[in-house]
């Protein structure tokens, strides 16, 4: 038989596993991604049909690999993630999801030549 205080003792134990088993699931139509400073998102797998996320994605792939038994990180900070967010929750115009998506390009495409110390010239004109 068990000593009451041992059963208080389980119950506790038995109910802190819960909350955090409970924290680390997502919800039924999302997913957890993270970022690179270790910020958790649970993201709704609609967002998989915008096209700035699917960059977002396909730019983690290249950056980290494809994830076997670990979360998937997306290669930007979550201020930049809460940001595209709030964007995803608004209905955005084709145009500005072009100019993001170029503008998240042009930015890997110059990070991958930042490693090199280039000497820049000042050019005026009139």
């Amino acid at each position: 038989m068990l000593m009451p205080r041992k059963l208080l003792r389980m119950a506790r134990k038995w109910r802190r596993q819960a909350v955090k088993n409970a924290s680390m699931m997502a919800d039924k139509g999302h997913f957890v991604v993270y970022t690179v400073d270790h910020s958790r998102f649970v993201i709704p797998l609609h967002y998989l049909n915008n096209n700035i996320f699917r960059e977002l994605l396909k730019m983690s792939e290249d950056e980290f690999g494809l994830p076997t038994n670990r979360p998937i990180t997306l290669a930007c900070d979550s201020s930049l993630m809460n940001y595209l967010v709030c964007v995803f929750e608004r209905a955005l115009t084709k145009e500005f999801e072009a100019l993001l998506i170029s503008v998240a390009t042009n930015r890997c495409n110059s990070f991958d030549q930042g490693g090199e110390n280039r000497k820049q010239m000042l050019l005026c004109g009139f």
